[in-house]
């Protein structure tokens, strides 16, 4: 995936619709978190089985894989606004994580790092 490149393209088809003066961090930041929402709201009351079956259901499969894409864009778009290169952010967020995160301390276990009883 070439995300610099799908930056370029979204900022095309931001400015060729006079977009780019709603895309502001703070617009961007509230429509990335509706489009999350939107995601969620796919697996709303479903059972973990429930919810794991929809990659199996092609029309439900691909409502998940548009919301998906809009929440990507939105974030695509932040961190472009932000000047933030994500590939980067990523590797040094990873970094913190695994540190944060040892694999002694963590495999298996679901409860948050600081809320374990020592």
């Amino acid at each position: 995936m070439d995300i610099k490149s799908i930056q370029q393209q979204l900022q095309h088809f931001a400015q060729e619709r006079d977009w780019d003066q709603f895309h502001t961090p703070k617009n961007l930041a509230a429509a990335l978190s509706v489009e999350a929402s939107e995601i969620l709201e796919l697996f709303q009351w479903l059972t973990p089985e429930q919810s794991l079956a929809v990659k199996d259901k092609p029309k439900d499969k691909q409502h998940a894989a548009d919301e998906i894409a809009d929440t990507f864009i939105y974030l695509l778009r932040l961190a472009d606004k932000l000047e933030i290169d994500i590939e980067s952010a990523i590797e040094i967020k990873m970094k913190k994580n695994a540190e944060k995160y040892p694999v002694e301390l963590a495999r298996g276990n679901a409860t948050k790092y600081n809320k374990r009883e020592s």
